[in-house]
């Protein structure tokens, strides 16, 4: 297997890992604006012949590099992300419980986005 390009699609609200041009992991996420502009990652999928090769944990490490580059945080609502966010607190600082309700308030708001 060749090496792991992720691509962020943020029109697509997707985190994308790629192995010769097929897509074998993703991050699914949202944008919140208010009450502060935020990365809300609610869903990571790592097809089942890729998995146990760390791209789950790739796409979190990059989605919290992302998030640090544009001056936001991450909300994170997807299990998988808590989790690696909890074993990983030098690179993944915890969000602001009000910017988690906030996230949850918009994700029951919009129900057929993910």
């Amino acid at each position: 297997m060749s090496d792991i390009e992720i691509r962020d699609d943020r029109a697509a609200g997707r985190l994308e890992a790629r192995a010769d041009g097929e897509v074998v992991g993703r991050i699914e996420y949202f944008v919140l604006e208010a009450p502060e502009r935020a990365l809300v990652p609610v869903h990571t999928v790592v097809e089942p012949a890729h998995e146990g090769k760390g791209i789950a944990g790739s796409l979190a490490r990059e989605l919290y590099t992302m998030a640090r580059g544009e001056g936001v945080t991450v909300a994170p609502l997807c299990p998988y992300v808590v989790k690696w966010a909890a074993r990983h607190p030098e690179e993944a600082p915890a969000a602001d419980p009000e910017l988690l309700r906030a996230a949850k308030e918009w994700l029951v708001a919009h129900p057929g986005r993910f």
